[in-house]
């Protein structure tokens, strides 16, 4: 019984001392730019295996440095009420549940009729908090241990740092293609132009991209990347910038 209680002690210990580690890492992010995130280090370990060689790019730009074209298309099209929820944007996480059970019990009746039916795509209802504390810290996997993680990390994002700073953070490390990360890099990759001058249009097309950069890299010129690029386009002059 000693041994089993010692166990959790010590299970409890390494959880809180992780949490400080957490703290410490977003805390100094308030004044240092992180240097990678673990998301990108994922990534380029798979592009270095797969092809032998590493083509990256990326150059962390300050806040002012980034049109604001972009911040709000990226708001518009990812995280709405950004700069007025505390990290988590309950209703859009409803919807999204909603969504998707629907969406599964389309697809089992489908399935009985078809076997082969492809399963139905999830509908996520990450805020840009959210996605920010999984890329720097947490891996891929879909997990409840890691989806309660996520959540502490967004609570300390939130309280640790401002919003201003967390667009900041996640325009500079967000992934726009393979070996393509942050607002710079993209608008350099796609428009050949930097980030400060990316115009409303420009700016829609890549927050468009987000969802599924490595699938819209290929098909640049697709008709649903126009259209839903000029959806966002129309929305955001509502984008409210922190």
């Amino acid at each position: 019984m000693k041994a089993v209680l010692r166990w959790i002690a010590l299970c409890l210990l390494a959880a809180v001392a992780l949490q400080l580690y957490f703290v410490g890492r977003i805390a100094l992010m308030a004044v240092v730019a992180p240097q990678s995130t673990a998301f990108e280090r994922s990534e380029a370990w798979r592009i270095t295996q797969e092809k032998g060689t590493l083509r990256w790019r990326q150059q962390w730009v300050d806040y002012a440095q980034i049109s604001d074209q972009l911040k709000r298309a990226v708001i518009a099209s990812e995280d709405d009420s950004f700069r007025n929820h505390d990290g988590v944007d309950w209703d859009a996480l409803e919807k999204a549940w909603a969504k998707n059970a629907q969406a599964e019990q389309r697809a089992e009746q489908r399935k009985s009729a078809a076997p082969s039916t492809k399963p139905p795509k999830v509908v996520g209802g990450s805020t840009i908090t959210q996605q920010l504390a999984k890329n720097l810290f947490l891996s891929g996997e879909r997990t409840l241990l890691r989806k309660g993680q996520e959540f502490v990390l967004t609570v300390l994002l939130e309280q640790l740092l401002s919003k201003r700073r967390i667009l900041e953070i996640y325009l500079n490390s967000v992934e726009w293609g393979e070996g393509v990360f942050g607002a710079e890099a993209a608008a350099q990759h796609y428009f050949r132009k930097p980030a400060s001058k990316l115009n409303a249009f420009e700016a829609a097309r890549l927050a468009v991209m987000l969802p599924r950069p490595k699938y819209f890299e290929k098909l640049p010129n697709s008709a649903y990347l126009s259209g839903r690029a000029g959806v966002i386009t129309g929305r955001m002059g509502d984008a409210q910038l922190p």
